[in-house]
């Protein structure tokens, strides 16, 4: 999807940011359109969250201009900017109750006690907690306390929300039911999503685009589909979901496990060093003859193969993706 200047909530232009010696963020551009979910994706240290918290004006850059809706809001202060964040830790007022958290910022903007009661009922209809405006969030579960902060952030209708990693403290199955409900709400709601974390299958199944973080920079922006079948960098390749590096004629190739097929002739043959179940698949570590190690996933829909058996491994072309050599830098 590209992003035409009038279509664009967020736009950061060769952002930095040091602490000391470390620079946090190493001269990041990017643009994120208006309705889109665009997420923020990398390991810990990558520069994602410094990232957003620059968006949200809770930092100051050292270099470089932030734009929301086309004006630059690079010195302005968190409360001027029209976002709202959530953050992992929910950041609720355990004194006050769920309608009175909600009703927060209205409340700090002078809205009449009418008119932001209605709104924060409004709101928490909106992330399914009608019914529970009157509880503590202590009487809540994980779930429910983080669909509180959701709704105290877009009770205010604000242009874009930040979210960051905010939900890292819910346990697998819950997680993924609040991932559905946030694409969801998101949908709904048409505001603009930015979102952190370092979950790949998160990222990919959440987001329009992601931009994948590393060491301060943006190593790739794209669709979950094109950066996880067309990795830019070996760095993409690896982090992004599994992948394989194979080198053939002095170039150097990603396939990823699912495209390999373990075939019973024409294939590269090797040893299988592992085998793994993992429910609907099993995981093959396979050593091939000329010393490459691959890492083969199948469907159970087969007779299993064992440990030390000589396999063959085959995948087509058009599943291999080359990987660009990294520029040189200039003497």
């Amino acid at each position: 999807m590209a992003a035409r200047a009038a279509e664009t909530d967020v736009r950061l232009v060769d952002v930095r940011k040091s602490y000391g010696d470390v620079a946090a963020v190493d001269g990041v551009t990017l643009e994120v359109a208006r309705g889109e979910f665009f997420t923020l994706l990398g390991p810990s240290g990558s520069g994602k969250t410094t990232t957003l918290r620059l968006i949200a004006g809770f930092e100051r850059p050292d270099g470089g201009r932030i734009e929301l809706s086309g004006a630059d809001v690079t010195g302005l202060a968190p409360y001027a900017r029209d976002v709202n964040t959530v953050f992992q830790d929910y950041a609720l007022f355990p004194h006050m109750s769920v309608a009175e958290n909600v009703e927060y910022g209205l409340r700090v903007k002078g809205v009449p006690r009418p008119k932001r009661r209605a709104q924060a009922q409004t709101a928490l209809e909106r992330v399914r907690l009608g019914g529970l405006g009157a509880r503590k969030p202590i009487q809540l579960s994980g779930g429910q306390r983080q669909r509180v902060a959701l709704a105290r952030a877009i009770v205010n209708q604000p242009r874009v929300l930040l979210l960051d990693e905010p939900l890292g403290a819910l346990d697998l199955k819950l997680r993924q039911e609040m991932q559905s409900f946030l694409k969801a709400l998101q949908q709904e709601l048409q505001i603009t999503f930015v979102y952190v974390t370092h979950d790949q299958e998160e990222a990919l199944t959440m987001s329009d685009r992601l931009a994948v973080f590393n060491d301060g920079r943006i190593e790739q922006v794209g669709t979950p589909q094109d950066v996880y079948e067309q990795p830019l960098t070996e760095f993409v390749a690896g982090f992004v979901g599994v992948s394989n590096i194979v080198e053939e004629h002095g170039r150097r190739f990603t396939v990823r496990p699912e495209k390999i097929r373990i075939v019973d002739s024409g294939g590269r043959p090797g040893t299988i060093a592992d085998a793994v179940f993992v429910g609907m698949f099993t995981r093959y570590v396979v050593d091939l003859d000329d010393g490459t190690r691959l890492t083969v996933v199948r469907q159970n829909d087969a007779s299993p193969e064992k440990k030390r058996a000589r396999v063959q491994l085959q995948w087509s072309p058009d599943d291999s993706f080359q990987i660009p050599e990294p520029p040189k830098e200039e003497a």
